[in-house]
C-alpha cells in the first residue's frame, strides 16, 4: 500500500472541515484514507493509535487510563467543535472531562458528546451526540481551551440525574477542595436552589448537605462519608495542626482535634514519591510526640475492609474520652 500524500499543513496538527480540506486541493480518496477518521460527518482527525479501551497496560495504574480518558473526550470534543453550531455548547458528562472533573470508573469508556443549545430547533442528537435544550438563562457558559463549556458548577447540577448520590459529593467536594476550589459553597447553594422543581433537585440538595471544603482527594470524601455513616462523630477536614509552641506540624486529613485522633488516606503519591514518603516518616514522628494517635488507610480499606476503618477509629476515640450515644 503506498504512503497517504502528506496534507496541507493548516491541517495537520488538528481535526479539520472537509470541504475547507477540499477547497486546499486535498481529494476525495485522500480524505478516505486510513490515517484518517471520521467520528462526525464532514469532519476528519489524525487516526488515534489502536489501543484496548478499559483494559491497562502491563504497569499501566488507574490514573493513567483516566487520564488517556480524559484525552481521548478533550479530542472528540475538538473534532466535534469544528461544525459545532454558535449556539451550541458543551455540557453534561462531555463538561465533566473537558473540566478534569473527578467521575466514577463507570464512566471513564464514555464516548459520547452532549452538546446543549437554548434553540429547540438547533438540538442535534446522533450516533455519537446527545443534545440537550437548556433556557439561555440557567446556565454559564466558559472557555474551556477555546472549547465552549458549561460551567463546573452549572456541570455539577446537570449531572445530578446521571450520577449517584456518593458520586455527586464527591464532585462536589472536587469544586470547593482545599487547593486552588473552582467554585465556592455559596455558588453549589445557589445551583440547588435553580434546580429546585426538576428533575434531580431532591438528589442533589441531598448531596449538598454532605459536601464540605478542603478536601484533597475524592479517597477522602469516601473515607469521610464510611465514617459517618458508621454512628462516628464528624471529622474536621483538613484541619491546621500546631505543635505545643505554636509550630506548624501538618494539614491533618480528617482529624478530631478534641481527641487527638487523625485519620489519614495515603494514596500512590505517597508511596511512589520519595521525598514524600521520607517528608510523612517526619511528620507522623512529629506528631506522635504530640500525642496525636495517627489512623493511616489506602485504597484497599474502602472495599470489602471498610469495616476496619469504623472499628480502629471508635477505639481510638473511646480510648481518648469520647462517649459514644446510648
Amino acid at each position: 500500500m503506498t504512503r497517504p500524500a502528506d496534507l496541507p499543513e493548516a491541517l495537520r496538527d488538528g481535526p479539520f472541515d472537509v470541504q475547507s480540506a477540499q477547497a486546499q486541493g486535498v481529494n476525495r480518496g485522500r480524505l478516505r484514507r486510513s490515517d484518517l477518521r471520521q467520528s462526525f460527518r464532514g469532519v476528519r482527525a489524525q487516526a488515534r493509535p489502536a489501543v484496548e479501551p478499559g483494559i491497562p497496560g502491563r504497569h499501566e495504574s488507574l490514573k493513567a487510563l483516566w487520564v488517556r480518558a480524559y484525552a481521548a473526550s478533550d479530542a472528540l470534543a475538538r473534532e466535534y467543535a469544528v461544525r459545532m453550531p454558535g449556539d451550541q455548547y458543551f455540557s453534561h458528562l462531555t463538561a465533566a472531562f473537558l473540566h478534569g472533573l473527578p467521575l466514577p470508573n463507570r464512566l471513564r469508556e464514555y464516548s459520547m458528546i452532549d452538546a446543549a443549545t437554548s434553540v429547540r430547533t438547533r438540538r442535534r442528537t446522533g450516533t455519537k451526540v446527545r443534545g440537550h435544550l437548556i433556557p439561555a438563562d440557567s446556565v454559564t457558559v466558559v472557555d474551556v481551551g477555546g472549547l465552549p463549556v458549561a460551567s463546573v458548577v452549572d456541570t455539577w447540577r446537570q449531572l445530578c440525574t446521571t450520577l449517584t448520590l456518593d458520586e455527586l459529593i464527591i464532585m462536589g467536594d472536587a469544586l470547593v477542595c482545599r487547593q486552588r476550589p473552582p467554585a465556592t459553597m455559596a455558588e453549589l447553594e445557589d445551583a440547588v436552589g435553580r434546580q429546585a422543581g426538576r428533575p434531580g433537585a431532591r438528589l442533589l440538595r441531598e448531596a449538598f448537605r454532605h459536601v464540605r471544603p478542603c478536601t484533597d482527594s475524592p479517597r477522602e470524601t469516601v473515607l469521610r462519608l464510611i465514617i459517618l455513616r458508621a454512628g462516628l462523630p464528624e471529622p474536621e477536614v483538613n484541619g491546621e495542626i500546631l505543635g505545643r509552641f505554636g509550630e506548624f506540624l501538618a494539614w491533618g486529613d480528617l482529624l478530631y482535634r478534641r481527641y487527638k485522633v487523625l485519620t489519614e488516606y495515603d494514596g500512590e503519591g505517597h508511596r511512589e514519591d520519595e521525598k514524600q514518603f521520607h517528608r510523612d516518616v517526619d511528620r507522623l514522628d512529629a506528631l506522635m510526640e504530640e500525642n496525636w494517635r495517627v489512623i493511616r488507610y489506602n485504597k484497599s480499606h474502602l472495599g470489602p475492609r471498610k469495616n476496619e476503618i469504623e472499628g480502629r477509629i471508635r477505639r481510638a476515640l473511646i480510648e481518648r474520652g469520647w462517649h459514644p450515644p446510648s
